[in-house]
Order: structure tokens, then sequence, then C-alpha cells
């Protein structure tokens, strides 16, 4: 119940923040008409170079991408399967394609399916497990606090996992080695590192999205501080191939080096407008129009406006160097106001 009761409280803050940012944008309010969605960027075009040619029957393609890994992908969603001597290991089984995973697999190998890892507990990234129910054996493997949520949940299309661990946990299968860490970057239940250190390959799903900024607040973050130190946790790893779990491309050690630079220009721009702004003049100012009396709305003021000066001076330095950035980077510049205003030291 504890983990339920963060999700609908984080879901009511999300909530907050976009009615937040619709007001501090009105060129983009929470229901976009024709002439606001004309208004945002398109998908920059060195972006939509790197799509994947999806077969429209299969709704998904793959791709080796060496050492035994495969990438699967529908240009929306990532999951991924490593083949064995002894057998297959899958990735996360995204709601989107998770029922075409066995029969993609068929098509590269006649070894058994053996495991199925999920990298967290979100259902985009794992509603498609109920696929592999009826496979003989199968280990569905995950964090314990992943489990505890699901069998809380009883959702049918995400199955229990039934092999549980902690914190870290190896698996070695086939001649290859699978090392999965415990992190807490996004899920409030925590979230998986997988890294294949034969393969030089790491997926870190909810981190990463190769040629784009990160989704809405920071990719759904529910600890800010967390996120900010797996920039450096990811790129400890010796990796060639990075896998993010979304969009359009798989990703490398650049794409982890540009997306920390972008997350740190947005946290030290809230931090210093924030620490900078006359906050009492701000809330003078307002009660001169609305009195002293409202005091959640003259505070809203103060937010409003390092969020609005954020915005402004950060867009500019970023508009064309990742997709989306004019989408996402208000939710970006509230989350990371959070955290400077109520966490953050001095």
């Amino acid at each position: 119940m504890k983990q339920l009761i963060c999700m609908l409280m984080f879901a009511a803050v999300l909530n907050g923040i976009v009615s937040a940012q619709s007001s501090q944008q009105d060129s983009h309010p929470i229901q976009s008409s024709q002439e606001d969605l004309q208004s945002y960027v398109p998908v920059l075009p060195s972006v939509k170079a790197k799509f994947w040619k999806i077969d429209p029957n299969l709704g998904y393609a793959v791709k080796n991408v060496g050492g035994g890994v495969y990438v699967i992908s529908d240009n929306g969603w990532q999951s991924a399967f490593l083949v064995t001597d002894e057998g297959v290991i899958v990735f996360d089984a995204p709601a989107s394609f998770g029922n075409g995973i066995p029969s993609a697999i068929a098509k590269v190998t006649d070894k058994p399916i053996k495991m199925l890892v999920y990298s967290h507990v979100h259902k985009d990234h794992i509603g498609g497990s109920i696929a592999f129910k009826d496979i003989k054996g199968i280990q569905i493997v995950a964090l314990d606090s992943v489990s505890d949520f699901l069998k809380e949940m009883n959702d049918p299309d995400r199955l229990v996992p039934n092999v549980t661990f902690k914190s870290a946990k190896t698996i070695k299968l086939g001649g290859k080695t699978v090392e999965l860490t415990r992190r807490m970057y996004h899920s409030p239940e925590g979230d998986l590192f997988i890294y294949i250190p034969e393969a030089k390959f790491l997926m870190a799903v909810d981190s990463v999205t190769s040629g784009y900024a990160p989704f809405q607040g920071f990719d759904l973050t529910t600890d800010f501080h967390e996120y900010l130190k797996m920039f450096d946790e990811i790129l400890a790893y010796k990796f060639d191939t990075f896998v993010g779990g979304h969009l359009t491309d798989i990703g490398t050690k650049e794409d982890v080096e540009i997306t920390k630079e972008y997350t740190n220009d947005v946290y030290n721009t809230v931090k210093r407008i924030h620490n900078g702004l006359d906050q009492g003049a701000v809330v003078a100012q307002a009660a001169k129009t609305v009195g002293p009396d409202n005091e959640f709305l003259l505070f809203k003021q103060v937010l409003d406006r390092v969020a609005n000066d954020s915005v402004k001076e950060i867009e500019p330095r970023w508009i064309n160097r990742l997709a989306g950035v004019d989408v996402w980077l208000p939710s970006h510049v509230r989350t990371a106001l959070i955290y400077v205003r109520w966490d953050d030291k001095e």
C-alpha cells in the first residue's frame, strides 16, 4: 500500500506541475489548439534521420548490436534480448510490442527463452509480459520491491516475478554474464542498470533518450537528487551501446554526456535564478493587486517568476541541440525548482 500511496501522491504533484506550467506559459495550454501545436519546434532533422524502419506488419524492428545482444524498437519503446548457448534472456516486455517478442526471438535463434528481466514497475515497459505466461520454467527476475508492488497491484498484464533480489545480481548463462544493479533515479520501487560486459552493452530505462531532451519532469523522476548522480554512474561503465528504453535510436556515451550537460544546465540555472531573486519584492508587488491574505497565490508568484525566467534563458541554448526541448523544458524547470527550493543545499 505504501508504494501505491507514493504513486498517487506523485501523480497529484505531477498534475499540479502541469497546471502550474500552463499558467506560466499561456502559449501552451494543457489542451493544445491547432495553432499552439504548430508553434512547437519540429523534431530535429538529425534525429529524424535515425528513426528505425518499422515493418508495418510487425510493428517493430530488431537490430543486432553484437555480442549476442539484439535490440527491439517500435520508435516509441525499446527492449532487448541476449542469445546465449543455453538460452535467451529478455530485458523488458513493453506493452506496445511485448506480444511480438517471442516470435521475434524465434526468427533469430531456436534457443529457448529462459528469463525475463524487469527494469522497473511501469506498465509501459513490462505490460507485455503476459506474452510469456505460457513459457514453461521461465524465470521472471526483478527487484524485491518491484515484486512486492506487482503482487499488490495484481495486474494480469504484468506477471509477478519469481526470482527477486535486493540490490545486485549476476546472471551467468551459456558463457554470457548479465550484471543487474539497483539504482533509485526514477521509480520509487527502484530501477535496474542492466550490463552485459562481453557485449559492452548497458540498458538503463527512462534515463537518457538519444537525441531528445528527457521526458516530462526528467523522466517522471521521484528523486531528482539521485537523478543528478545517475549520469556519472552510467558513465562509469565500459559500454559502446546504450539503451534508454524509448524512442528512435540506440545511444552512446556521447548521448549520456549531452543529457548530463542539459540536466546540469537546467539545475544550475534554476538554482542561480532562484537564489538571486528578490522574493520579497515579487511578493510585495503582487500584494499590491491581490492584497496580503492569499499567501498561496503570493508564493506562487515567486515560483512562477523563477520558472519563467529559467525557461527563457535555457531554451535558446538547447532548442537546436535536442529534440523536444520546448515540449518538456517547463516541466524540467519545475522539477529542478522543487529540488532547489526544498531539498538542495544552499
